[in-house]
């Protein structure tokens, strides 16, 4: 049997590690979904709060948690964490006000 570097028919010279593109060169690759996601929060948030629609303030905790998961780690947190604690804020006050459960919005 041949030896490894007999049998292996790479090149060793023509090998190059992968290197992801950086955002600052090319700005289109950037995801803008957790950004919309948290202004969406905010929205239902805000609406969840003053309207006291409890359906306004889940969907703004899914917005929340989905901003949250496709965020990337080099984000500023404050703001999704400000994000997501007005969004369960409008749910803890929608059913401190209303402990019913939540009716249908059809």
């Amino acid at each position: 049997m041949l030896s490894n570097n007999m049998a292996d028919p790479r090149r060793q010279n023509k090998i190059l590690r992968y290197k992801p593109p950086s955002t600052e060169t090319n700005p289109t690759l950037e995801d803008p979904t957790p950004d919309y996601m948290n202004l969406l929060g905010m929205i239902f948030s805000m609406c969840g709060l003053m309207l006291k629609l409890k359906w306004c303030a889940w969907i703004a905790v899914y917005c929340s948690f989905i901003s949250f998961a496709n965020s990337r780690s080099s984000e500023d947190t404050k703001q999704m964490m400000s994000s997501f604690m007005l969004s369960i804020s409008a749910v803890v006050m929608s059913y401190l006000q209303n402990p019913q459960p939540m009716s249908p919005p059809w």
